[in-house]
């Protein structure tokens, strides 16, 4: 489809350079050609009311070098001049049209590559989301239509049947809202930024999650000074909300989940250090990606989630114009360094990006 794509807009963009290139040619060409015209008719005038006491133009080698007789543009010259300047410029155009061409290929491709990522993207996110919400619902409807054939269901059995199909419509529910909010969050709308402290902010999500680590034995210690910053407080708390919570459930019992910050650059590197059972090097490049999971030695936590925490966490960072970093050990821990600007700048709009993608 996208080759298709940019075969077309390779042609329009040779179109119109032809246009441009053709029209300003046929100028030249009635323009010179007029003024050699031009010149034949006044050294005519010239001539015939004797205000030439000698010819102006030089005749050409081989004729006759006396200037005492009047010389006249030859027609044939003129036509001949006129016909070498038709081949120039129909050469040059022949050499726009070839480069242009070429040129004009590699920008259809450069402007298309990022609607390309984009479909791509969107095509992945409707192939993984379909997998993810089909799990649930074929869960649902197994279980309903096997007690359904049972005509001794008891009533104990029921409630089970219930609290189960409970469970699976609590995971759909968490998924929709996961959906949502990344949704939210990559369509670019605006967010309401004011002042705010971030040991504040790191304070009600420890609030948030602190069932959860009491649960394992774990010690959320909070080490972040008061520096102030510029950004949405309630996407900042879900994103640190969202790093205590992978650390708590990937962490080991009894260890501890440090939290540390520094100042520097106007910026603010954050780290979130937890003591759990790390992260395989080969995973960590597509930590980030939509419906992502390790496998392995995380899978076998018994932990609920889609995989879009960490997606959710990069978009409120990149909305925020911050980058993360992630270092892990296996078997000893894993680190996210997030570094967030002191002042808030505007997300980069879809042209500036398009823009840019020219010349990366």
């Amino acid at each position: 489809m996208f080759h298709s794509a940019r075969i077309k807009l390779t042609a329009w963009y040779l179109l119109i350079i032809m246009l441009v290139s053709i029209s300003f040619s046929v100028a030249i060409y009635r323009v010179l050609a007029s003024e050699l015209h031009r010149v034949e008719r006044v050294q005519r005038l010239r001539i015939e009311r004797g205000l030439s006491e000698q010819p102006q133009i030089v005749p050409p080698p081989g004729m006759n070098n006396d200037l005492s007789r009047p010389f006249i543009l030859d027609p044939n010259l003129i036509e001949e001049t006129k016909n070498r300047l038709l081949f120039t410029l129909a050469l040059i155009n022949l050499t726009i049209f070839g480069t242009s061409a070429v040129a004009g290929y590699f920008l259809a491709g450069r402007t298309l590559k990022p609607i390309s990522q984009m479909v791509d993207e969107q095509n992945r996110f409707i192939s993984d989301a379909s997998h993810e919400l089909r799990t649930p619902l074929t869960s649902l409807k197994s279980e309903i239509e096997v007690n359904l054939r049972d005509k001794k269901l008891t009533l104990d059995q029921t409630k089970k049947l219930l609290e189960s199909n409970l469970e699976e419509v609590n995971n759909l529910q968490i998924l929709s809202d996961d959906l949502i909010k990344l949704t939210q969050y990559q369509g670019g709308n605006g967010l309401v930024v004011d002042k705010i402290s971030l040991a504040s902010i790191t304070g009600q999500a420890i609030k948030k999650v602190a069932n959860l680590a009491k649960n394992k034995n774990i010690t959320i210690v909070n080490q972040i000074k008061n520096f102030t910053i510029e950004g949405n407080e309630q996407t900042l708390v879900e994103l640190f909300v969202i790093f205590l919570d992978n650390a708590i459930k990937y962490g080991s019992e009894n260890t501890k989940v440090n939290l540390t910050a520094k100042k520097t650059d106007g910026h603010i590197l954050v780290n979130i250090a937890d003591q759990g059972i790390g992260i395989d090097e080969k995973d960590i490049p597509h930590l980030f990606d939509r419906f992502y999971r390790t496998d392995k030695s995380r899978a076998k936590f018994d932990s609920p989630g889609y995989g879009l925490g960490l997606a959710i966490a990069k978009q409120i960072i990149e909305r925020h114009s911050g980058s993360i970093k992630v270092r892990s050990v296996l078997n000893e821990g894993t680190t996210f360094t997030i570094q967030i600007p002191v002042k808030h700048s505007p997300k980069k709009t879809y042209f500036s990006k398009l823009f840019l993608s020219f010349f990366l």
